[in-house]
């Protein structure tokens, strides 16, 4: 199975360099709660070697790392921001994201909204919607 679809997601083998490349992912909605997914995906992400930062306004720190309220808030450089946040809260997050330059904008799976992933283009941001990131780290790099 591939990322592309319609909603214009690049190839696997530009998503395995991506995720070959990046060290330090920024996790936007990022829950202190081990069952919610996102807890999931960012400790499996911890697990196979990234820094992950968790960016959560209500959380103090989460899998041992300081959160942050916005992106904004986050010192030094962000490789890739993940979102797991609703659709409608994604344009808001896509204008704080082109604003620190990462590689890529993720939104994970049911997340998608073309008018951040037009504003990311445009800003040579690659994008990935609608797609877990965990899913698509173990099927590419596994």
């Amino acid at each position: 199975m591939s990322l592309r679809s319609t909603l214009d997601n690049p190839g696997d083998q530009e998503v395995k360099e991506l995720l070959g490349q990046v060290k330090r992912i920024a996790v936007v909605g990022l829950s202190d709660k081990p069952t919610r997914d996102s807890y999931r995906v960012a400790r499996y992400l911890q697990d196979h070697g990234y820094e992950v930062i968790p960016v959560n306004p209500m959380a103090q720190e989460i899998l041992g790392q300081r959160s942050y309220p916005d992106l904004a808030s986050v010192p030094g450089p962000v490789d890739l921001v993940d979102v797991f946040r609703r659709s409608d809260a994604v344009p808001e997050i896509a204008e704080a994201a082109v604003k620190i330059k990462p590689k890529a904008l993720w939104m994970q799976l049911d997340v998608q909204s073309q008018k951040s992933a037009d504003l990311a283009r445009r800003h040579g941001i690659m994008v990935v919607q609608d797609a877990c990131l965990k899913v698509e780290h173990h099927r590419l790099l596994s």
